[in-house]
């Protein structure tokens, strides 16, 4: 596989992630009022409820789509038709044993449902529609789609991004006509059942297309699991690693709620929904290279990864450093136009909410290669990580209260995911030494940092000439115009420093202009 080749796949991964973020939001944004007037608050009080009941059973799933993604990587790279065969046919099997088994716990979780929901209004009838159509829905992609872990094994994952915005675009619209006009709460939870199989289908068939070849027998995926143990050691690995994650995401709001205030956990949530709509934007384009990732490391050529690596490490710290130094600069102005002087919290807490957001940014690039490397077998490290972040936030936050709860997720990321995981690369997979990162590190923060510096000093000399207009119009351009400085800046910085970064921009022209 030629690198030009895995870089157009990787752009257009990008592309169509960017493409299918903004979308999302223009819909969501024109949907969302019409629901809350026409289906109610409550109703989509319990959507949400019910998405994250069937969120919780699917934690089953956890670390099988992306062990079998990873074993791909290599007879995809060799083309290898026949193994490639035998490792969907274990996938199929094993998401076989995993949705009958969320199919079994859904049933039973029903039977409580009368009770989970007892102080609201809305009928019996209604809530377990509702359940049932997600769980039905759910199942789909264990039981007729779970052939598309080889497009995004296979640097495809465009495909299914395209089609699962488009069939989410459809329905979101179709949900908003139907409750304009009918008001109607079973047949919105239709149209959710109705799409789901839909949108299975049609994956599927494509699938197909691409893969004309693939022929899988879920009845054989037993016994071919047995031919590869490895499968089974990845799955466990990777289990810890991603159930330590969503332990943290659940732990922190409780733990603000514990040591600050309910208000405050509103206050905070306020500006994380901010936070994550950027790390969803900024992980949308820049995990489009993971497939890449995998399939790189397959080639086995040490020297193409290190150059590769470089490459990638500067554009996650480039991307990042922007982000995170123009939602600090913004953050509070724009908390005060939407919401209100008084929901602005102090500024150390915002540094701290920016410095957590460029800490979770920053960590993709080490995780890809990790993954690509299957280094997975560190399970103690989410523990870890977990059991500081919960204990460092529980002894600051009782001294200084929210700053102090913050410094948890903080400490528990620069140890572990700062710390001990570049060193697990360096020495098991990149086979460097760790000193060769430590001035990587240092040189993109020093150069991410001036660019920062030089674009305030820059800013100063614009504010008075913007100075005087209404203020949602004064914030768009302050926000417009130091983005545009700040880019301009730092990626100039990067341009004439990174050797690297400069044969990077040569060969994105030489790819949009042959």
């Amino acid at each position: 596989m030629k690198t030009k080749s895995r870089t157009k796949k990787s752009i257009v991964n990008a592309r169509m992630n960017l493409i299918c973020y903004f979308l999302t939001l223009v819909v969501a944004f024109f949907t969302r009022k019409t629901l809350l007037d026409y289906l109610g608050t409550e109703f989509l009080g319990l959507t949400g409820t019910l998405g994250s009941l069937l969120s919780f059973l699917n934690l089953a799933e956890l670390g099988i789509g992306s062990a079998i993604a990873y074993v791909l990587y290599k007879p995809l790279f060799e083309c290898d038709e026949s193994k490639i065969n035998e490792i969907i046919s274990v996938l199929g099997y094993l998401y076989r044993k995993i949705g009958s088994f969320i199919l079994l716990a859904g049933l039973l979780l029903s039977a409580f449902l009368p009770w989970i929901f007892s102080n609201t209004e809305i009928p019996l009838s209604v809530i377990y529609t509702g359940f049932y159509c997600y769980l039905v829905s759910s199942m789909f992609g264990y039981f007729i789609s779970y052939k598309i872990t080889i497009l995004s094994a296979d640097q495809r994952n465009y495909i299914v991004t395209g089609f699962f915005q488009l069939i989410t675009t459809i329905k979101v619209i179709l949900q908003m006509t139907l409750a304009y006009y009918t008001r109607n709460f079973y047949l919105y939870f239709a149209v959710e059942l109705i799409s789901g199989l839909l949108l299975s289908l049609l994956l599927n068939h494509k699938v197909y297309r691409c893969y004309p070849w693939l022929q899988t027998d879920v009845r054989t995926g037993r016994e071919l699991y047995k031919e590869y143990p490895e499968i089974g050691k990845y799955i466990k690995q990777l289990f810890f690693h991603k159930i330590g994650g969503f332990v943290q995401g659940q732990v922190l709001p409780i733990l603000i709620y514990a040591f600050v205030s309910l208000p405050m956990v509103a206050l905070y949530t306020n500006y994380t929904l901010i936070t994550q709509r950027v790390q969803g934007l900024l992980d949308g384009i820049l995990n489009s290279t993971n497939a890449g990732v995998g399939s790189l490391i397959s080639e086995g050529n040490q020297e193409k990864i290190w150059i590769n690596y470089r490459l990638l490490f500067s554009l996650r710290m480039l991307t990042s450093g922007i982000f995170s130094f123009c939602t600090s600069y913004m953050f509070s102005a724009f908390i005060s136009l939407w919401l209100g002087q008084e929901y602005i919290l102090p500024d150390t807490v915002v540094y701290l909410i920016v410095i957590l957001m460029f800490l979770q940014l920053s960590r993709g690039i080490n995780e890809q290669f990790l993954f690509g490397y299957g280094l997975f077998y560190d399970v103690w490290a989410p523990l870890v990580e977990s059991a500081l972040f919960i204990l460092l936030s529980i002894v600051f936050g009782a001294i200084y209260g929210l700053t102090g709860v913050l410094a948890g997720p903080i400490g528990a990321t620069l140890i572990i995911v700062h710390g001990w995981k570049p060193y697990f690369l360096f020495t098991k997979g990149l086979k460097r030494p760790i000193v060769s990162y430590l001035k990587l590190l240092l040189v993109h923060l020093c150069l991410t940092i001036v660019g920062y510096i030089g674009s305030l000093k820059v800013m100063e000399y614009f504010l008075p000439m913007i100075d005087g207009l209404h203020k949602w119009v004064y914030w768009i351009t302050q926000a417009s115009l130091f983005t545009v400085i700040i880019s301009c800046f730092t990626i100039t910085l990067y341009y004439i420093t990174l050797s690297h970064f400069r044969a990077f921009v040569y060969r994105i022209v030489k790819i949009k202009f042959p």
